[in-house]
């Protein structure tokens, strides 16, 4: 069967469900402070479930308000860190128990004690927000949120090249997939339909 590249829609969710989702973290505990970081990590930054796992203390400029993140092709990126997830990363840390000597933020609250060993442990916390909130996402994972935050940013204005920017892109063709899904802005480009002049 014939495939063409970037002929599949992105699948995602919208805002109202993003912060359903982000509301249903229980902060009375440190699962779910943890869980609702990681969550504004995938919705405001669109992040990946690995970029999430791997975040380290030292990344977070908590002066400058930014995050340094290590590309794809091992080049550093910065990104500016919202307020809302900086406070959120910052209710966790205050709340976190751990004799562990550790640089990387986010860890396993079940034995074996420590940092996670991949992504799966942040898709699965997206996939119990979704239980708790009780929506239905279009797809398993966290990579969901990804694709929702780079819509979610295109309906609001914000042009490709910032998008790809901060979903840290190689090339701006790989973002033009989400211009897609902007049902407004593709509205406004739409031609009409041409009509059949009979002779």
């Amino acid at each position: 069967v014939a495939s063409w590249k970037l002929s599949e829609l992105p699948r995602h969710v919208d805002g109202q469900t993003v912060e359903r989702l982000i509301d249903s973290c229980d902060t009375r505990t440190e699962v779910g402070l943890r869980d609702r970081a990681m969550l504004l990590l995938l919705t405001r930054l669109g992040l990946r479930a690995g970029d999430v796992v791997e975040l380290s203390l030292d990344a977070i400029d908590w002066s400058a308000g930014t995050l340094r993140l290590r590309g794809k092709g091992r080049d550093d990126r910065i990104l500016p860190l919202p307020q809302d997830v900086g406070d959120a990363i910052l209710a966790y840390l205050e709340r976190r128990r751990t004799s562990l000597v550790t640089d990387r933020v986010f860890l396993r609250m079940h034995a074996p004690a420590g940092p996670f060993a991949n992504g799966n442990a942040v898709s699965c916390a997206v996939n119990r927000a979704a239980q708790r909130a009780d929506v239905s996402m279009p797809a398993w994972g966290a990579h969901v949120l990804r694709h929702t935050a780079a819509t979610l940013l295109l309906r609001q204005g914000v042009p490709l090249d910032c998008v790809s920017g901060l979903l840290r892109h190689n090339s701006i063709e790989t973002t033009t997939i989400y211009a897609k899904v902007d049902t407004r802005l593709l509205n406004a480009i739409t031609q009409p339909w041409p009509v059949e002049v009979r002779p």
